[in-house]
């Protein structure tokens, strides 16, 4: 039976992740370590995807204009460069039935199928996909190998520094009510809360958007929350300015969390302190699993994860309501 990377990565005694980097992107790989790697892959045989002739993929993401969606692309489409690859682009506008229409079209049209944050449950997924090759980055699919960005770490980190900050109540902006990620999200946060003894308010669902945090600014700002965890960094920029136009000022007043760690959160006015989340890996790694099941090899099922981690930026600060020993005073 072919080698696989699984046993590449087993034998060089290294992450799944950091095998699949050692043929994509070396360059961010200890010489050392790249090396244990491809003595792996010579002693095992393997044959990197992508070397014997380009393949045409199809990629689905629900909104091509939000920038983790773009930072996905642009990391498949770097990936697929080394190979000379060709991908073919489907923006499903949020709609289940674009999705529908374009997974039971890639499915016989392209020789393998990336799908992204998918809103079909997945056995609608596994029905339309058929035979065709897949990956699903962030979601619930039978019988698909699937890449999964956890924040359960980073949420973790978060909730802990808001309760370091005297924080003991805290609001959370979901977004898409369809979204797996958002499913995940909502479940850690409030797990968490409990955890910390913290008193959690959940506003309703909002559009992952900048539009969506400045719909869900009154809301928060009326729930009487100290601090604010949102779905994204586009829901929590948008929060930033609608609470702006409230008279409510960051961090002196609301404390804001984001997660995704886009650059737009480091570049924000104040920082925006962030989870981040390993995007461009999520979409490199999603193409060599791809790949590897194009080119005939067993793929496993059992999902990879890829953790995160809290950046603390200026967005976040002691509460309103602390005592002075939690001011550091």
């Amino acid at each position: 039976m072919p080698a696989k990377l699984t046993d590449v990565a087993k034998l060089a005694g290294v992450s799944l992740a950091t095998a699949s980097r050692a043929f994509g992107d070396p360059g961010r790989l200890a010489a050392e370590t790249r090396q244990k790697v491809m003595d792996a892959a010579t002693q095992l045989g393997y044959d990197v995807p992508g070397l014997n002739g380009s393949r045409t993929f199809g990629v689905v993401v629900p909104d091509i204009s939000n920038a983790v969606f773009a930072a996905l692309i642009k990391a498949i489409q770097d990936q697929a460069w080394h190979g000379r690859h060709r991908m073919v682009l489907a923006d499903t506008a949020e709609s289940s039935a674009r999705e529908r229409e374009h997974l039971s079209a890639f499915a016989t049209g392209v020789d393998g199928i990336i799908l992204c944050s998918p809103r079909l449950p997945s056995d609608q997924i596994h029905e339309l996909a058929g035979n065709a090759p897949l990956v699903v980055i962030n979601g619930e699919a039978d019988h698909a190998a699937r890449v999964l960005m956890e924040v359960g770490e980073g949420l973790r980190q978060a909730v802990e520094h808001l309760y370091a900050l005297g924080h003991r109540k805290v609001a959370y902006i979901p977004g898409p009510a369809s979204s797996w990620a958002n499913g995940q999200r909502s479940a850690a946060v409030t797990r968490l809360c409990a955890e910390w003894g913290i008193e959690l308010v959940s506003v309703g669902n909002q559009n992952a958007t900048v539009d969506g945090g400045l719909a869900a600014a009154a809301s928060v700002v009326a729930s009487g929350a100290t601090a604010v965890i949102a779905y994204n960094d586009l829901v929590a920029i948008g929060m930033l300015a609608g609470a702006r136009t409230l008279g409510y000022h960051c961090p002196e007043d609301i404390s804001v969390v984001g997660i995704d760690d886009l650059d737009i959160a480091a570049a924000a006015e104040p920082g925006l302190t962030s989870v981040r989340v390993p995007i461009s890996r999520s979409g490199s790694l999603a193409l060599e699993l791809l790949l590897e099941q194009i080119a005939g090899r067993p793929t496993a099922t059992e999902a990879v994860h890829l953790n995160s981690q809290l950046i603390v930026r200026g967005s976040t600060f002691a509460a309103r309501t602390a005592d002075h020993t939690l001011q550091g005073k």
